[in-house]
């Protein structure tokens, strides 16, 4: 499975950047999709996720109140709102397939994960 986000960039502090990942229909239908970011010198984080049975979402501490993540089928695009935003929000940003339809559980570790995009919050 091909992964590809978009949309990251350069925004400053307070800004909002909408992220993007397009996958195809089967996998947002039958995989929980999610969002985690790495920083330079730290471990991943994960920001969301949502399950593909009924579209329960979760988001990690960082994002809750934040960040929203949504999926369109007819886009077969997974989006990560991302409002607000803060220099500690800094990092790559990544989507992934979960290994079944729920989402995982601690560290956010995914079946297929594809190239970032790199989200800079700074004045």
């Amino acid at each position: 499975v091909q992964l590809q986000a978009s949309g990251g960039g350069l925004v400053q502090p307070g800004g909002s950047l909408l992220l993007s990942c397009v996958a195809s229909e089967d996998t947002l239908r039958d995989y929980g999709m999610g969002w985690f970011r790495q920083a330079p010198g730290k471990e991943r984080e994960a920001i969301s996720c949502i399950r593909s049975t009924d579209g329960r979402t979760y988001y990690g501490d960082s994002a809750k109140g934040r960040f929203t993540t949504s999926k369109d089928f007819a886009k077969s695009t997974v989006y990560l709102q991302l409002n607000n935003l803060k220099p500690a929000d800094t990092g790559v940003y990544y989507c992934g397939r979960a290994f079944g339809t729920g989402c995982p559980a601690g560290r956010p570790m995914y079946a297929a994960e594809g190239q970032g995009t790199q989200v800079t919050v700074s004045s």
